[in-house]
């Protein structure tokens, strides 16, 4: 998986979809930030897991802070917590089957149960590895999360190119959404594309 530029989380930007409603569930308690997050979904070795793949898919670089600076981290915690995790507003009822990727996902999974699920799947594989990911040199994480992406692997019977996708898709929702949501400290990506931001109730800095 080749390097993911600004500009072209920029570009993918104007095709995500709006952040719905729903979203706006219950917070991830976060610690001093000195003392890092404390997450309400994630355990510790999901975390560190999360941490570093969001940081590979939006990276800190010379004009500014990656994914870990902005928070996102903390809001996939915050919506997998919630009630979009527990798929409240989903439609849950089948039929599961194949479609084309213009239809979407049709999966048994719940947001919720499909990240834990895929997760420790991707925790074993790299336990047997003798492996933590984010310990691994930058090339390597980027060659997992390639292989994560290219679907060629199940993680317990989800398969992994739409866990990647999911992952992909909530991090850039989170590094450009309002801090209201949950993370996006600083509203530290507006800059990037001019936009000012509606600041009316929006504190400098949301942890």
């Amino acid at each position: 998986m080749r390097k993911v530029t600004r500009r072209e989380v920029l570009t993918a930007v104007g095709a995500a979809a709006v952040v719905p409603a729903a979203l706006l569930a219950t917070a991830a308690v976060a610690s001093p930030a000195s003392a890092g997050p404390i997450y309400a979904f994630f355990n510790a070795a999901e975390a560190r897991f999360i941490e570093a793949a969001c940081e590979r898919l939006i990276p800190a670089d010379a004009s500014g802070a990656g994914a870990l600076g902005a928070g996102v981290p903390g809001y996939l915690d915050r919506h997998l917590a919630g009630a979009w995790g527990d798929g409240e507003q989903l439609y849950r009822k089948g039929p599961w089957q194949p479609g084309t990727p213009s239809q979407g996902q049709s999966r048994p999974f719940k947001p919720a149960t499909l990240f834990r699920t895929a997760l420790s799947a991707i925790l074993r594989d790299l336990e047997k590895r003798g492996a933590t990911f984010s310990e691994l040199p930058a090339h390597a994480q980027d060659s997992y999360l390639h292989s994560l992406e290219s679907g060629r692997t199940h993680l317990d019977g989800v398969p992994s190119a739409v866990f990647f996708d999911m992952l992909l898709a909530m991090t850039v929702e989170g590094f450009f959404s309002h801090p209201h949501h949950g993370s996006f400290r600083d509203r530290l990506a507006w800059p990037m594309h001019g936009y000012p931001g509606a600041l009316a109730g929006c504190p400098a800095t949301a942890r």
